[in-house]
């Protein structure tokens, strides 16, 4: 084994290893299946007869109390552990139901034979270049494994079940005069029966899969990878020469007819009709001609595979559980899986990521055929990060989703669907879990007074803001870390844009005219604060309105007239100082007495309390998280719109973790198609879409792949079709699967 990956297996054969991840394909649609089925055909057809390739997938069984301890949130010695708790009982309950215990990769090893190390480098590495990129084209992410890792990985297999770490320094060659082989190598073999064998305290069996099935389905791979025990599945693939392979199937064909020709001739003699001959011999000719003209005419190749199965267990009874368990798999898909009897060292070694296959059993397959043991079921998403949040459990596989979105990159997100949907209980669920494990601060806008409890469960505070509300809070609040920029008015300034736009109304918004002196008011009244930062010098709405009616054009007056029922009207409850202290780690804003007009600005004047908020807690090193109900009302005016998508822009800089929630409708499908005017969906890296998503709904490029959902990426915009159920589903950049729970 050498440090860069390559590993001598003979004096003359090198391999190297590809890890590979996932991609959701036993979810997707019938088209996808068979455009992801397709490519896979391309890329089983890149290798020729000079290339030796081995498909590796191992479930490796974790420590079940370790995997256990990494979703449990430890205690904080404060009045909420009771609530950790308790939420930590519920995520190990969740965790019973799938199998997350068993760690499963997915590898790719490829050989060449070479007279020396010289000659095998550059096309090993001109092979897995190749292979990267039709890894890429089928969407699939890969990397190639180095020495060390590839020692890692055998070391795994020997010492399943044991939790003896893996200690190894290139260096330490040199001092110890030992090999690699010295470093892996469990404590010890025993070959003593004809069937089983065992490594170190592990029992294993290896098998080979007798291939009788007429008609294989594309299930069965997958099938044998659920099984929830530690395995080793190993598909030895040779191709064979097309010219040899035409070659053997028409001297096939030739014997076959020379057959045919002797039946015929003994029927003659016996007075028989000579058409009647044995049926194996009529079936057995259309099969080699039709095979023919697959090799022919219909891109198909020649591959000879060797499917290996290798099953472990603690106890001899249990290795024999799980060996009848992967027969019973077998038998359901018209296969035989049969015992390597006495080649149980030889069926190992060739279990191993070297691409060298030890047993002599092979059986003949066309690309396609070998093409339906599709490697791919669904992606997994599991970070084991401290602040990973619990978002449900995999339709397919039933293992936890736990992530951590300040680690994605673009932690905005958006809960999409239909009423009734669970839109409100996801994001409550998501609010829990985040104050439970993190110290970040959540703000709440809640147009619907639907989460007032669960602040007050965590002790936080709820603002409550309506024309008979007693707490106000200040539109015109800014603070000196407001911007990044040496000028925090002019953001100011855009959000004031924002509301003034709101309160004029209009289809066609505020006049270039309108927003010049706005802008000249707003830089104007904010002078006396800058030059004396005091609570009391902070300006109010009214002396917006109070300077607008000092300016000379018309337009001034007119927008003056229009915030005259803030100022002075019935509807002056945004022209108060601040009389709420928002200081608290949870904050709701309850705007759910505004009227509908009203209910707008409420929102926006909200975003901008959390926007301050945000620059105060970057300062202090702190993330906010922002969960916004009814966001779209933000979304219909032009210049609300475009200063919202801004400030949602700026929260990822800023330690601002934004999430909008809304139902699905024909409105929000038109606003979130990628356009203009508003971009704000292309911005996020985390999507729940709850229940069925309606037809044309279009995310963004920059997103990312999804299970039920074609393939929302740059180069496919593909609208959604169709839903697998009524099941949820979770995208978190370019990676999404199919929820329940």
């Amino acid at each position: 084994m050498f440090p860069d990956g390559i590993c001598r297996v003979s004096d003359s054969y090198y391999t190297k290893t590809i890890q590979f991840n996932d991609i959701n394909y036993q979810l997707a649609q019938q088209e996808d299946k068979t455009a992801i089925f397709e490519e896979w055909c391309s890329f089983l057809n890149f290798f020729d007869s000079s290339i030796h390739f081995e498909l590796s997938f191992m479930n490796m069984a974790t420590d079940a109390e370790s995997f256990e301890r990494s979703v449990r949130i430890p205690p904080a010695g404060d009045e909420f552990d009771p609530v950790r708790a308790e939420y930590s009982q519920m995520l190990k309950n969740q965790l019973a139901k799938g199998n997350n215990g068993l760690t499963k990769m997915k590898y790719l090893t490829f050989g060449i034979e070479a007279a020396s190390m010289r000659q095998a480098k550059p096309r090993l590495d001109h092979v897995e270049t190749d292979l990267l990129n039709n890894f890429r084209r089928i969407g699939v992410s890969a990397s190639v494994l180095d020495g060390k890792e590839r020692l890692r990985l055998m070391h795994s297999m020997f010492h399943m079940g044991e939790r003896e770490p893996f200690a190894f320094e290139w260096k330490w060659l040199v001092e110890s005069g030992l090999s690699v082989k010295d470093f892996i190598a469990p404590a010890a073999f025993a070959f003593n029966g004809r069937r089983t064998f065992q490594v170190g305290g592990m029992y294993g069996s290896m098998s080979f899969l007798s291939i009788t099935a007429s008609d294989i389905s594309d299930r069965m791979l997958a099938d044998i990878l659920d099984i929830d025990s530690s395995q080793i599945v190993t598909m030895h693939i040779q191709s064979i020469d097309q010219n040899k392979a035409i070659k053997t199937v028409k001297h096939t064909i030739t014997e076959l007819d020379r057959s045919k020709i002797e039946e015929q001739k003994k029927a003659v003699r016996a007075g028989y009709d000579i058409d009647i001959i044995p049926s194996d011999l009529a079936t057995y000719g259309r099969d080699a001609k039709a095979l023919l003209k697959e090799l022919q005419s219909q891109n198909e190749r020649m591959f000879m595979v060797t499917f290996l199965v290798m099953n472990t267990g603690r106890t001899e009874q249990e290795l024999e559980t799980n060996v009848f368990q992967s027969q019973s798999i077998a038998q359901k898909h018209n296969c035989v899986l049969r015992r390597l009897d006495y080649q149980q060292e030889q069926g190992l070694m060739s279990s191993l990521p070297l691409a060298q296959n030890l047993i002599e059993i092979q059986r003949g397959l066309t690309t396609s055929s070998t093409a339906i043991f599709i490697p791919f079921t669904t992606q997994e998403l599991f970070q084991d990060r401290k602040e990973a949040l619990y978002y449900g459990l995999n339709a397919l596989s039933n293992n936890l989703i736990m992530v951590d979105r300040k680690a994605l990159k673009n932690p905005n997100g958006l809960i999409l669907g239909t009423p009734g949907s669970g839109k409100s209980f996801a994001a409550k669920r998501e609010i829990a879990n985040a104050f439970l494990v993190s110290d970040d601060d959540v703000i709440i806008c809640d147009p619907e007074a639907e989460y007032a409890p669960l602040v007050e469960r965590f002790g936080g505070q709820i603002i409550k803001i309506s024309p008979s509300s007693p707490q106000y809070v200040n539109p015109m609040d800014i603070n000196l870390n407001y911007s990044e920029e040496d000028n925090p008015v002019a953001l100011k300034a855009d959000f004031i844009l924002s509301l003034c736009e709101l309160v004029v109304g209009g289809k066609e918004g505020l006049q270039p005219v309108e927003k010049t002196v706005i802008d000249r008011c707003v830089h104007h009244i904010y002078q006396k604060y800058f030059e004396d930062p005091k609570p009391e010098n902070m300006p109010l709405l009214q002396d917006l309105y109070e300077a607008l009616l000092e300016q000379e054009e018309k337009e001034a007056r007119h927008v003056a007239t229009a915030l005259e029922i803030y100022v002075t009207g019935s509807l002056n409850i945004f022209n108060h100082r601040t009389n709420v202290d928002i200081q608290n780690r949870i904050v709701c804003f309850d705007i759910k007495d505004l009227g509908k007009q009203m209910k707008k600005i409420g929102m926006l004047v909200v975003q901008d309390q959390v926007w301050g908020r945000v620059t105060q807690n970057r300062t202090a090193g702190k993330a906010t998280r922002y969960f916004m109900d009814e966001f779209h009302l933000l979304l219909k005016e032009e210049q609300t719109a475009a200063y919202s998508v801004e400030i949602w822009k700026r929260f990822r800089k800023w330690g601002g973790i934004p999430t909008g929630i809304k139902s699905l409708c024909s409105k929000i499908i038109k606003k979130l198609r990628p356009k203009k005017d508003c971009d704000l969906p292309r911005g996020m890296d985390k999507y729940l879409i709850q229940r069925r998503p309606p037809k044309g709904l279009l995310i963004g490029p920059s997103q990312f792949l999804v299970c039920a959902l074609p393939s929302l990426i740059e180069d496919r915009q593909q609208p959604v079709r169709s839903w697998h159920g009524g099941g949820h589903t979770a995208l978190f950049y370019r990676q999404g699967v199919q929820l329940r729970g």
